[in-house]
């Protein structure tokens, strides 16, 4: 697999509360496991950078030390290892937020993916998204815990009427803010050339799917259509960060 990682803090935030990592974990028989963590952290003032970074930096990091051991892949266990290391990071932000004033209230939302040969699983916490392009067709895989989205799935209000509501920020679901989280999981088969895109909401909130899969298809080094979406996303608003990781299946 190859891949790309940009992140920008757009036109108007004085900082960047966004964080992307990966890992990639190589075994003696050539084989690897593909990680990548991406965070839109919340709260401002109340460090939102901290807790986005602390969740991409946990997650990489328990899944690193447990999704294999002693040689052996745990392809069997990748679900409850997942659910395992969202909680384990939910609770290490939740007790951050409590040691000192200053952090009360941080939260972020968080979306993994892992790739093992043919299998990704997607992770999902908050309305940060992950997409796959397969040929023609684009596919959001995760389903964004916010109140917009609960009216897009009622037939309240559009995809494009979302775009532009008043509390289109308004997630129901975030990493810290609770001593318990849920993780949503979905696990997808990969044929070769399929690209996977994770994104914070400085893009998706701002650009269409229909113009995320057409710069998507653009025959083009990954690096390049990283920066085409980010551009974009600041032509069309620039009012947030944007953060994006490209895979690319072989």
């Amino acid at each position: 697999m190859i891949f790309s990682l940009a992140s920008d803090i757009g036109k108007v935030r004085k900082n960047n509360e966004d964080f992307i990592d990966s890992q990639i974990i190589y075994k003696d028989d050539d084989t690897k496991i593909g990680i990548f963590a991406l965070a839109d952290g919340m709260g401002g003032h109340n460090k939102g950078e901290v807790a986005s970074a602390m969740a991409v930096n946990g997650i990489i990091e328990f899944l690193s030390q447990n999704l294999s051991q002693s040689g052996n892949i745990k392809i069997d266990y990748f679900d409850d290892i997942i659910k395992q290391a969202y909680n384990h990071v939910n609770l290490k932000i939740y007790e951050k937020s409590k040691e000192d004033e200053s952090f009360n209230g941080m939260g972020t939302t968080l979306v993994t993916v892992v790739i093992y040969n043919e299998d990704m699983y997607v992770a999902n916490v908050g309305d940060s998204r992950c997409y796959i392009l397969r040929e023609d067709d684009l596919k959001r895989i995760t389903v964004d815990h916010s109140v917009v989205e609960d009216l897009v799935r009622m037939n309240i209000i559009s995809e494009e009427e979302a775009m532009t509501h008043p509390i289109r920020n308004h997630i129901t679901r975030a990493m810290g803010t609770d001593e318990m989280v849920i993780v949503d999981i979905f696990r997808e088969k990969l044929k070769p050339q399929d690209k996977i895109l994770m994104a914070t909401d400085g893009l998706t909130g701002y650009v269409l799917d229909d113009k995320i899969k057409e710069l998507l298809k653009k025959d083009e080094d990954l690096d390049v259509v990283t920066k085409n979406l980010i551009n974009f996303a600041n032509e069309v608003s620039g009012k947030d960060n944007t953060s994006v990781i490209l895979i690319q299946k072989s």
